[in-house]
């Protein structure tokens, strides 16, 4: 059972990225989903996060208005648009599930029980 996260790279400041994770092993479609991230040197922090129908949405602030994020039932794969991207935006980008089991859709780490990888994304100033 397993998410995999891909479509980091390197960006120049301004720039637009697209992360995909799909999912194996088990169906994803009915838990909520999210991207968290950690940069060099400090905790994993959440990004943005979307709910197993796709209806509700939550964003960090530092993000909202630049990042979104969707999903696609049938694929069983959550993807995060990332528009003007800034150097402060650098970091490893992680991939996660959970089974809705609060019945709302959680913004912690500790929340989560499935996790992809991580895709590296870095922006140059």
């Amino acid at each position: 059972v397993q998410l995999q996260a891909s479509g980091g790279g390197l960006v120049q400041a301004g720039g637009s990225l697209r992360l995909s994770c799909a999912a194996s092993g088990r169906t994803f479609r009915n838990d909520n989903k999210s991207w968290f991230r950690q940069a060099p040197g400090k905790e994993r922090e959440f990004v943005a996060a979307i709910n197993w129908s796709g209806v509700r949405k939550i964003y960090a602030d530092s993000v909202k208005g630049r990042f979104s994020i969707s999903r696609d039932n049938a694929k069983d794969t959550v993807t995060l648009q990332m528009n003007t991207l800034k150097p402060e935006d650098t970091a490893v980008y992680y991939c996660a599930a959970e089974s809705n089991k609060w019945g709302v859709v959680p913004t912690s780490s500790y929340d989560y029980d499935y996790w992809g990888q991580g895709t590296l994304v870095t922006v140059s100033s």
